[in-house]
């Protein structure tokens, strides 16, 4: 597929956000139709919009845009098309993080110890991954990096749990790994908004970096590109945006490893070109995700990390035989 003009693409991504973001105000086990925001001081079903389903919504294109980006980047920084936060054991060491603060009880008396914990938990995992990237890092090392992070942090919340000291730590412990926006506040928005924009402004500044990285790290050194610097802006960036993605929402999986490759026909093969639409489409993703999971007529509703995991694996099935025969 030839690559299509970048702003008729932005136009489109753009459009589909919105018109995804009127439905996810709209859409829900109660339907509040658009003449409600004609008559907010007189219509009860005002409160819906406004306290439950904006934040949602602000929040799913905030959690959307920041794991969309950290994929795009991370798999362009590899030269690995399996990047991705949680396939490589990022999202699930800022889990472990968090669920620690969760089993301590640290968020009751001091509510900014979740994000730091995630974030840190993030840094960590980025960390490992960084030493292990580079030119003679072949797919089947990041593999094997990300497994081993994952049954890490795996064995880690199991242990939590095992040992949680009553039925109520466990419960919130299992029903936040589950990823979801349900019941989210502003002031889940005000505490991740900032690290997320931070985060994505600077994974936004190795465009050029992995660009050159096409090259190879030689050859982007060569064109002056500092691989000390693009390293320290992607573990940053991608601690920032992926933590303070999965403090807010829990685990929600795979929306880095989708977005990217459902937009790279469209843009070509420079990684750099990639980023800004990944930001739009993990935006859209998500936000369509969570508006699937409302509709679905169950009586609970479904959690979004466990929709967007049974929609990813499959399309990380193929993924992965397409490779096989490539490499065959």
């Amino acid at each position: 597929m030839r690559p299509i003009n970048r702003p008729l693409l932005y136009a489109v991504l753009t459009a589909a956000l919105v018109v995804l973001s009127s439905i996810s105000l709209i859409a829900g086990k109660v339907w509040v139709p658009w003449d409600v925001w004609l008559t907010p001081d007189v219509d009860p079903r005002w409160a819906i919009v406004f306290e439950l389903r904006l934040p949602r919504t602000i929040l799913a294109i905030v959690v959307g845009a920041a794991l969309g980006l950290s994929g795009a980047v991370l798999q362009g920084y590899t030269r690995n098309p399996l990047a991705d936060p949680g396939v490589l054991g990022v999202s699930s060491m800022a889990a472990l993080g968090a669920v620690l603060t969760l089993y301590y009880g640290v968020t009751a008396f001091a509510p900014w110890a979740l994000p730091v914990a995630a974030i840190s938990g993030a840094l960590v995992g980025v960390a490992v991954l960084m030493l292990l990237s580079g030119s003679a890092s072949s797919l089947v090392t990041f593999i094997l990096a990300g497994a081993i992070l994952n049954i890490l942090s795996s064995a880690g919340v199991s242990l939590a749990l095992s040992m949680a000291p009553n039925p109520w730590a466990v419960n919130e412990i299992v029903d936040w790994l589950m990823g979801s926006l349900a019941d989210r506040s502003f002031e889940e928005v005000r505490m991740a908004l900032p690290l997320v924009v931070i985060g994505c402004g600077l994974l936004l500044t190795t465009g050029r970096a992995l660009d050159a990285l096409t090259l190879g790290d030689v050859g982007a050194r060569s064109l002056g590109v500092s691989m000390s610097a693009t390293r320290w802006s992607l573990a940053l960036g991608v601690a920032l945006a992926a933590g303070a993605s999965v403090a807010v929402t829990g685990v929600i999986g795979f929306v880095g490893l989708v977005t990217p490759h459902l937009l790279r026909p469209l843009v070509g093969a420079r990684p750099g070109a990639l980023l800004v639409p990944s930001i739009l489409g993990g935006a859209v993703v998500v936000l369509a995700g969570d508006i699937l999971v409302r509709l679905t007529p169950a009586a609970n509703e479904v959690k979004l990390g466990v929709a967007m995991a049974a929609l990813g694996a499959p399309f990380f099935l193929v993924l992965l035989l397409r490779l096989r025969r490539k490499i065959a």
